[in-house]
């Protein structure tokens, strides 16, 4: 009961959310069955959670108190959730080990391109340094962003494309568009952890579908759509998050099928298209962008601090959102640095970068795994290109408690649960191998799992 009441008051549940299975959280937990039930049981009658005849568990309505500032708990201290991974990674000493975050080094971006982008921009003309940008967000980019589509067979004129301040403000203003607060949105399980962490920012009730090594588990997909009839669905085609998994062609035919026959818009954020070797099958590009959304950025391949996204989408939801940007940002990222990402984006240096990443990315892959071998950890699948290995951990780890363990000395860990709407992979971990070079982090990673 404890742990279900820490869950609700943390936010990791929200109202509507669909409680563990009683199988799942026993499982986790290390009690039996009976255990979770009875449990269930006493929360229901106090009112916290509330029964669905065939369908589980639930929250309910007003089940956490209202969020006070006076009573809220240091980063540390919090429950690890959808928003703990994030909070840990980005206020870590800097030379401490973070393979649970999502970017790469700074030695690994082309930092030499890049200031040579700048310089050449900072040249040119004043207004630069000195405007809004316009209300889609500077022209140039979106010529560039536009080329770029066309390469994988998706026709996006720059008027279809919205520039914004990130991928996840973008994400952002996609939900307000066609999100109201207890509309279903389907997510994979697992999935990128801050979907969920947005999606309960938008008061939207999470669902999900199985992701398999493929793709989403098409008939399990179909029938969570026909059933629930979701406002939203939410994923990675290039180098899922956090498996590393690449779509196959079926696989996204059937998908994209299926939310055409529901009416069902679907968002692709192609955050990592760039790191594959080739490319995967585009969900945008089977459906032409009538019912998909594009969404992405160049944070992972150029720059997490020149904060630029974009949107490629049909032209009726773009003027909208075009509206929405404008409402709560007033215009979209700084017009010098779309210039300088389009400077960079059309010189030579740019692929020459992507190329030798690709490379090292292999070498670092390979190196990751033969490190955690003698540890017992394993990829569940060995992706075809990123920074992400999906690793299941030794029988009778616990995956948050080590990743607890972990931070205590100063190590930054993504257990599987953070990316788990159901809090079905108490055992796996998410490993960046960008982040896995210091000399310490075998004999942290043991005394983790010693700990947990």
């Amino acid at each position: 009961m404890e742990t279900i009441r820490l869950r609700i008051a943390a936010r990791a549940l929200g109202p509507g959310d669909r409680l563990p299975s009683i199988r799942g959280l026993a499982a986790s937990l290390g009690v039996s069955p009976s255990t979770v039930v009875e449990a269930y049981d006493r929360l229901a009658a106090e009112g916290q959670i509330r029964a669905r005849r065939g369908a589980g568990f639930f929250v309910a309505s007003g089940a956490a108190p209202p969020l006070s500032l006076t009573e809220m708990q240091s980063p540390a201290a919090r429950a690890v959730d959808p928003f703990w991974v994030t909070r840990q990674s980005l206020d870590a000493a800097g030379d401490r080990p973070k393979p649970g975050c999502g970017w790469l080094p700074a030695d690994w971006m082309p930092e030499a391109a890049l200031r040579k982008a700048l310089r050449q921009v900072a040249r040119g003309e004043t207004r630069l340094l000195m405007e809004y940008s316009p209300t889609l967000g500077a022209p140039s980019l979106r010529r560039v962003i536009a080329a770029r589509l066309s390469e994988e067979g998706l026709a996006a004129p720059p008027e279809q494309i919205l520039l914004t301040t990130s991928a996840t403000q973008a994400l952002d203003l996609v939900c307000r568009l066609l999100l109201r607060p207890g509309d279903p949105v389907l997510v994979d399980d697992p999935c990128f952890f801050n979907f969920q962490a947005l999606l309960k920012a938008h008061q939207a009730r999470i669902l999900s579908v199985p992701f398999l090594p493929g793709g989403p588990d098409p008939a399990a997909f179909e029938a969570v759509v026909a059933r629930e009839r979701p406002r939203l669905y939410l994923t990675n085609a290039a180098l899922h998050n956090p498996t590393g998994a690449s779509l196959l062609p079926q696989v996204a035919h059937r998908i994209v099928a299926s939310a055409a026959r529901y009416d069902m818009p679907i968002v692709e954020d192609d955050i990592f298209a760039d790191y594959e070797p080739d490319p995967s099958p585009r969900l945008a590009a089977l459906d032409g962008l009538s019912n998909v959304i594009r969404i992405g950025s160049f944070s992972k391949t150029i720059s997490a601090s020149l904060r630029t996204g974009y949107i490629a989408a049909r032209a009726d939801w773009i003027a909208p959102l075009t509206d929405l940007q404008v409402a709560g940002h007033f215009s979209g990222p700084s017009p010098f640095v779309a210039a300088v990402l389009a400077e960079l984006l059309t010189g030579g240096s740019y692929r020459k970068h992507l190329d030798d990443l690709r490379r090292r990315l292999a070498g670092a892959r390979r190196t990751a795994v033969q490190m955690l071998a003698p540890l017992g950890i394993s990829p569940v699948l060995l992706p075809r290109g990123g920074f992400t290995l999906w690793c299941r951990l030794p029988d009778g780890v616990d995956a948050v408690a080590m990743a607890e363990a972990a931070l205590s000395q100063g190590t930054v860990l993504a257990p599987g649960n953070v990316f788990s709407p159901t809090l079905s992979a108490p055992n796996l971990m998410r490993f960046n191998v960008t982040q896995m070079t210091d000399p310490r982090l075998p004999e942290v990673l043991k005394a983790a799992m010693r700990g947990a």
